[in-house]
């Protein structure tokens, strides 16, 4: 089999695709899947995780805008016998709406989301999927590892950044164990990791708060050598933040999400 190609299907860079085939991979991401009864996947590709999570059983509806990769997985379904249990939405998963697609496809909400994420798109689509958090369960995804390390990143951590604490308000992230490029057709050029996102039944933020906080969190990293004192200057003076307790010369990887939440309650609402 040549070079990104795989089962005929050469892997189209616009799609950012790279194609699963360590079978001691796959198993192993299989394992990390819960057992659900039924799944949506994200970018099934040529089936790596959709044949075998059909075969245990699972009922999966798969999101796949390639309809190359669409016509090619059908007929690798319908010969594994897995057809029935598969349905294929061909559709761009950063449009995805959970509540739209349960409804069509008569999913059970909270969903269970697993997928190998396309690096181009992986942090605009947890964050957009994070947005429907009350539809969700758990979601397993395969992401670059840099991706994972700011996901799974904690306050001090020199990854914890922006995504860290986004995220981390909404949803609780474990970094289950990292994929080698080798792993793959093609090879991508970084290491790749497997993620487990929990939402939390309570976000840790309120939702009336949330516009601030994200203001607060986005404006604390603009410059992450920066102290808050230059960072938060147009959101506040540096007597404010002292006044709430937390030192203005401190750098926003060092603050945790109380911290983050006390400032943001002290924006002027008509700033």
């Amino acid at each position: 089999m040549g070079r990104g190609v795989q089962d005929g299907h050469r892997a189209r860079k616009r799609f950012g695709q790279n194609f699963l085939v360590d079978p001691e991979v796959i198993e192993r991401i299989l394992t990390a899947i819960p057992r659900a009864g039924e799944l949506v996947e994200i970018g099934p590709g040529l089936g790596a995780l959709t044949l075998p999570l059909a075969d245990r059983g699972e009922r999966v509806v798969a999101i796949e805008l390639d309809r190359n990769v669409v016509t090619r997985l059908r007929v690798k379904a319908d010969a594994a016998g897995a057809g029935s249990r598969l349905e294929i939405v061909p559709q761009d998963a950063l449009r995805l709406d959970l509540a739209a697609l349960a409804e069509e496809t008569r999913l059970t909400p909270p969903l269970t989301i697993v997928g190998n994420l396309p690096y181009n798109i992986a942090t605009a689509l947890i964050t957009k999927l994070l947005a429907q958090a009350d539809r969700i369960r758990e979601m397993v995804f395969m992401v670059q590892k840099e991706v994972a390390d700011r996901l799974a990143a904690e306050p001090g951590d020199s990854s914890f950044g922006r995504l860290s604490v986004l995220v981390s308000a909404q949803a609780e992230v474990e970094h289950l164990f990292d994929v080698p490029p080798t792993a793959f057709n093609p090879p991508p050029k970084v290491e790749s990791s497997i993620i487990r996102i929990v939402p939390r039944t309570e976000p840790l933020i309120p939702p009336g708060d949330w516009p601030r906080f994200e203001r607060l969190v986005t404006a604390a990293f603009t410059q992450r050598r920066k102290t808050l004192r230059n960072n938060l200057k147009p959101l506040m003076p540096a007597s404010t933040i002292e006044a709430s307790g937390i030192d203005p010369s401190l750098r926003a990887q060092a603050l945790d999400i109380p911290d983050f939440l006390t400032l943001a309650r002290l924006i002027d609402p008509s700033g």
